[in-house]
């Protein structure tokens, strides 16, 4: 057997580019090509379509535009494929494939992992009154559940591998599965092999956001502007000890760097240090970073604590609905003229609740984007003569939605003036489901593979219990003759993220002397400054802090910081995209010889 696995990382979300399948076929030796379509937002909006039609509910586009155009290639050359895309409906999803390979005359086998979809058991769900795992409060009402899914594992991808699929189509798993199935298929790695397991969840992690590992979202974008159009996919090439190279096909756009394979690492991670996953909990700590080669970097130091004893688990509910709309304003004064126009859409929409005798709206959101809102504190800058106001409301009836957008589009003749925008449809209330998160256990989930052999059920592997990891001694407070203050961005690069309503920042030192500056610099005091917008009052205890002395970083989390989070929440930015660029741009203090030193001045 092959002392290295090349795996191929050619979607991070539902909706990404075709073009990532093809691309990755021209590049030689490839074992895998994996698929990552399932975020929590995006389960919402298949638990929705599911409900529509019990037909429908999984990625469509894995098998119309990723699948179809490239079966026969695949066929060819051999290469696997694992993808979650069937969502919430796997079997249609795999019946759909087996559709078109039929159609199209290849030979390919298909296998089907099923068990995660818990809807079934709502009412005794309801019953063991589970509390949310990050806020603490209680299950909703069986009759407003949607859907329950519990994250699954690897190891029944594994096992299909191992009967010889093509082909394997899971429902809800961890991101990170799909590669680590593969790599426990060809390494033989057993539930005790835990750094093993460890390092390829984190190879996982680092393709299961496609092109965010070559340049994609990335602090230094100019230095891929130039060929962005044709930014190369991830591969990893995986060893038997669970360390791995990152790389890009040769000849594509994009770079892969220390910078870019780190802000990835980061990316939604949590806790580095309890990175809990079905399979194994990872300590990324002392994770490292080495650029090897132009374009290929080494990952070696992921750790296994042990194996968790159950699975995360999300269930989504009807929560009401919501809308919104951007209004755009030009001329002069035209931050008061969308504010006063914000401010009077709501005045008549809360006069017509009353008079319906219905509630005020739960939640409602007015940002000005073009006035630095995201921002927080505008500062001494000059009013803004072209203003995006995105106004939004929460309701629990629909009818109250409707209200909003039928009022904001009939004061139209009745605003200041410089209303303007893009002819288009007019925004529909659209039904809210919220999410909740908790924890199964592993006992209480029957995983199941359905392949042209039959249907068998998988068993539950067990390893050593989770370990806790100590905690790394912090960087010393720094001194220096003489200081300056810089924007983080001089010093650092980062990448934001979300998990639920808790948003994550990733920082990560360009040279590691400039780590204990960095930490030393982003204290919660800072942070709060920073971020306290958007974290609704909280105090510094909302604010969590992680050093990764193996790869000079450090994470941090915002607690209660998305309104809600991506399924419900009103904001521009409910899944802390930008969050990053917000903490880039704020200065922090640092020794000006050593700045002067690192920059060869």
């Amino acid at each position: 057997m092959s002392q290295h696995l090349r795996i191929g990382g050619a979607s991070g979300f539902w909706g990404d580019s075709s073009v990532a399948t093809a691309q990755l076929l021209a590049s030689p030796g490839l074992d895998f090509i994996v698929y990552d379509y399932l975020a929590e937002i995006t389960m919402a909006i298949l638990a929705r379509a599911r409900a529509k039609d019990p037909e429908t509910g999984y990625a469509t586009d894995f098998v119309s535009a990723a699948m179809a155009p490239n079966l026969a290639e695949i066929a060819k050359q051999g290469v696997r494929i694992v993808s979650n895309a069937g969502g919430m409906n796997p079997k249609a999803c795999a019946a759909a494939l087996e559709a078109e390979i039929k159609k199209q005359g290849v030979t390919l086998k298909v296998a089907v992992v099923t068990g995660d979809d818990l809807l079934a058991q709502a009412e005794q769900i309801v019953e063991a009154a589970p509390r949310d795992m990050f806020r603490g409060t209680s299950l909703p009402p069986v009759e407003k559940i949607a859907s329950i899914n519990a994250y699954l594992g690897a190891f029944p991808i594994a096992a299909a591998l191992d009967r010889g699929a093509d082909i394997v189509v899971t429902g809800r798993c961890v991101d990170s599965a799909v590669t680590l199935g593969a790599a426990i298929h060809h390494f033989g790695w057993t539930a005790t092999d835990l750094d093993a397991l460890a390092g390829g969840s984190l190879a996982g992690h680092i393709l299961e956001c496609g092109p965010q590992a070559t340049g994609g979202n990335f602090t230094d974008w100019r230095l891929v502007a130039e060929n962005l159009a044709k930014i190369g996919y991830p591969i990893a090439e995986i060893r038997r000890d669970g360390s791995f190279e990152v790389s890009k096909p040769e000849g594509t756009g994009g770079v892969v760097s220390r910078g870019t394979v780190g802000e990835q690492m980061l990316y939604e991670i949590g806790d580095p240090q309890a990175y809990l996953l079905p399979d194994v909990a990872c300590d990324f700590s002392e994770v490292v970073l080495q650029e090897v080669a132009p374009d290929r970097v080494l990952v070696s130091g992921a750790r296994g604590l042990g194996v968790p004893d159950s699975y995360k688990t999300c269930l989504t509910w009807a929560d009401g609905f919501r809308s919104g709309h951007i209004f755009t304003f030009y001329g002069l004064e035209a931050e008061e003229k969308a504010q006063l126009f914000a401010d009077t859409v709501l005045k008549r929409c809360r006069a017509a609740l009353q008079r319906m005798q219905a509630p005020d709206y739960s939640d409602v959101s007015v940002e000005l984007l073009g006035t630095e809102s995201q921002f927080g504190n505008k500062r001494d800058l000059p009013p803004q003569r072209e203003v995006a106001v995105k106004i939004a409301v929460r309701h629990r009836e629909a009818r109250a939605v409707a209200l909003f957008l039928k009022e904001a589009t009939g004061l139209g003749l009745a605003t200041p003036p410089g209303l303007s925008g893009f002819a288009g449809a007019r925004p529909k209330p659209s039904p809210v489901l919220a999410l909740f998160s908790y924890l199964t256990p592993k006992p209480q989930v029957q995983q199941r593979l359905l392949d042209e052999a039959g249907e068998v059920q998988c068993s539950e592997v067990k390893g050593p219990a989770v370990a806790v990891a100590p905690r790394p001694d912090l960087p010393q407070a720094p001194k220096a003759a003489t200081y300056v203050q810089v924007p983080l961005v001089d010093l650092a690069w980062a990448r934001s993220g979300d998990k639920g309503d808790i948003a994550n920042i990733g920082v990560m030192a360009r040279d590691p002397a400039l780590m204990p500056w960095i930490w030393a610099g982003l204290t919660p005091a800072h942070l709060h400054q920073v971020f306290g917008h958007f974290l609704e009052g909280a105090g510094a205890e909302a604010i969590e802090r992680f050093y990764l002395p193996g790869s000079a970083s450090m994470n941090i989390l915002l607690h209660g910081a998305l309104g809600g989070g991506g399924t419900s929440s009103l904001r521009n930015d409910p899944q802390a995209k930008g969050y990053a660029q917000l903490l880039l741009a704020a200065p922090i203090a640092v020794d000006a010889d050593l700045l002067a030193r690192l920059r060869g001045e």
